[in-house]
C-alpha cells in the first residue's frame, strides 16, 4: 500500500513499543510510511528527533512531558503524542508539536492497527503532518484545542471504559436468573445502531423513558445492595434525557 496523500513517504520513530505505538507503526508501514524504530524503555532517547519528519511518543500520559524534555530538540521534527487528555505544551521545548489520539480501543498490536486503517476517528491538534498521519491512514479526523482536551478525553473514557464497566454490571445482575451475558449483547449492538441512527435522546427505550416507576422500583428490590447505586445513576442520567 502506499500514502493516501500527497509527496513523498514521511520517516517516523516511536517511541513507545506499548499497544498503541506498535499499533500505530504498524499502520503507518502498511500505507508506505518508513518507520525507522520503535524504542522502548531504558533505550537511548536524547537523539530520537534525529532523521526523521515525525517523532511519536506513545508513552504513559504521566511520562510525556519528561520524556519530551530529554530529547535534543530538532526544527524539522514534529514531536507528537498519542495522549486524548494532554495539549501541546507537555512537549515543551520542540518547536513543532502535534497531538494525534486515535479514538480507537486498541487491545493489542495486530487488532489495534486494523482499526486505525477502518477509517478510524482521530483528535488532532498542532503541527499539519498530524493531518497528514490521519489522511494517510484513510482516517477522520477533528480538531480539539488544549482547553477542551480533557473534557474530549473524559467523553471518550464514558463511551468506552464505562460501557464495559456497564456491561460487567449487566453480566454480574443477569447472573442472578442465570441468564448469560451473550444473550444480551446482540440488544447492545442494536442499541448502539439506534443512537448512531436516531441520536441518544430518540433512542431511549425503557421504563425509565416512559416514566414508570412502579417497575424501577421492582428492579431495585430485586438488586443486590452493591449494586442499586450504579442502576439509581443511570435511571437519573436517562431521566435527562426525556427531560
Amino acid at each position: 500500500m502506499t500514502p493516501i496523500a500527497d509527496g513523498p513517504a514521511p520517516s517516523v520513530r516511536v517511541i513507545g513499543p506499548g499497544r498503541a505505538g506498535s499499533a500505530l507503526a504498524t499502520a503507518l508501514r502498511q500505507v508506505g510510511w518508513r518507520v525507522t524504530d520503535i524504542r522502548g524503555r531504558g533505550e537511548p532517547t536524547r537523539d530520537a528527533a534525529s532523521g526523521v519528519d515525525l517523532l511519536v511518543l506513545a508513552v504513559p500520559d504521566a511520562a510525556i512531558a519528561e520524556v519530551a524534555a530529554g530529547i535534543d530538540p530538532v526544527k524539522t521534527t514534529v514531536v507528537a503524542h498519542l495522549s486524548g487528555s494532554w495539549g501541546l505544551d507537555v512537549l515543551s521545548p520542540h518547536e513543532r508539536r502535534a497531538a494525534v489520539h486515535p479514538l480507537v480501543a486498541m487491545p493489542n498490536r495486530e487488532v489495534g492497527a486494523t482499526r486505525l486503517l477502518g477509517r478510524a476517528w482521530f483528535a488532532v491538534a498542532g503541527d499539519d503532518l498530524a493531518q497528514r498521519v490521519v489522511d494517510d491512514l484513510g482516517g477522520r479526523s477533528f480538531v480539539v484545542a488544549d482547553e477542551h482536551r480533557v473534557a474530549y478525553h473524559a467523553a471518550a473514557v464514558i463511551a468506552s471504559n464505562h460501557l464495559v464497566a456497564l456491561l460487567g454490571q449487566a453480566e454480574r445482575v443477569a447472573s442472578i436468573a442465570g441468564v448469560p451475558l451473550e444473550a444480551y449483547l446482540d440488544l447492545v449492538r442494536a442499541t448502539i445502531d439506534n443512537v448512531a441512527e436516531l441520536g441518544p435522546t430518540t433512542a431511549l427505550t425503557g421504563p425509565a423513558a416512559r416514566g414508570d416507576w412502579e417497575t424501577i422500583e421492582r428492579h431495585l428490590g430485586a438488586l443486590p445492595d452493591e449494586e442499586r447505586d450504579a442502576y439509581e445513576a443511570l435511571v437519573r442520567l436517562a431521566r435527562r434525557l426525556v427531560e
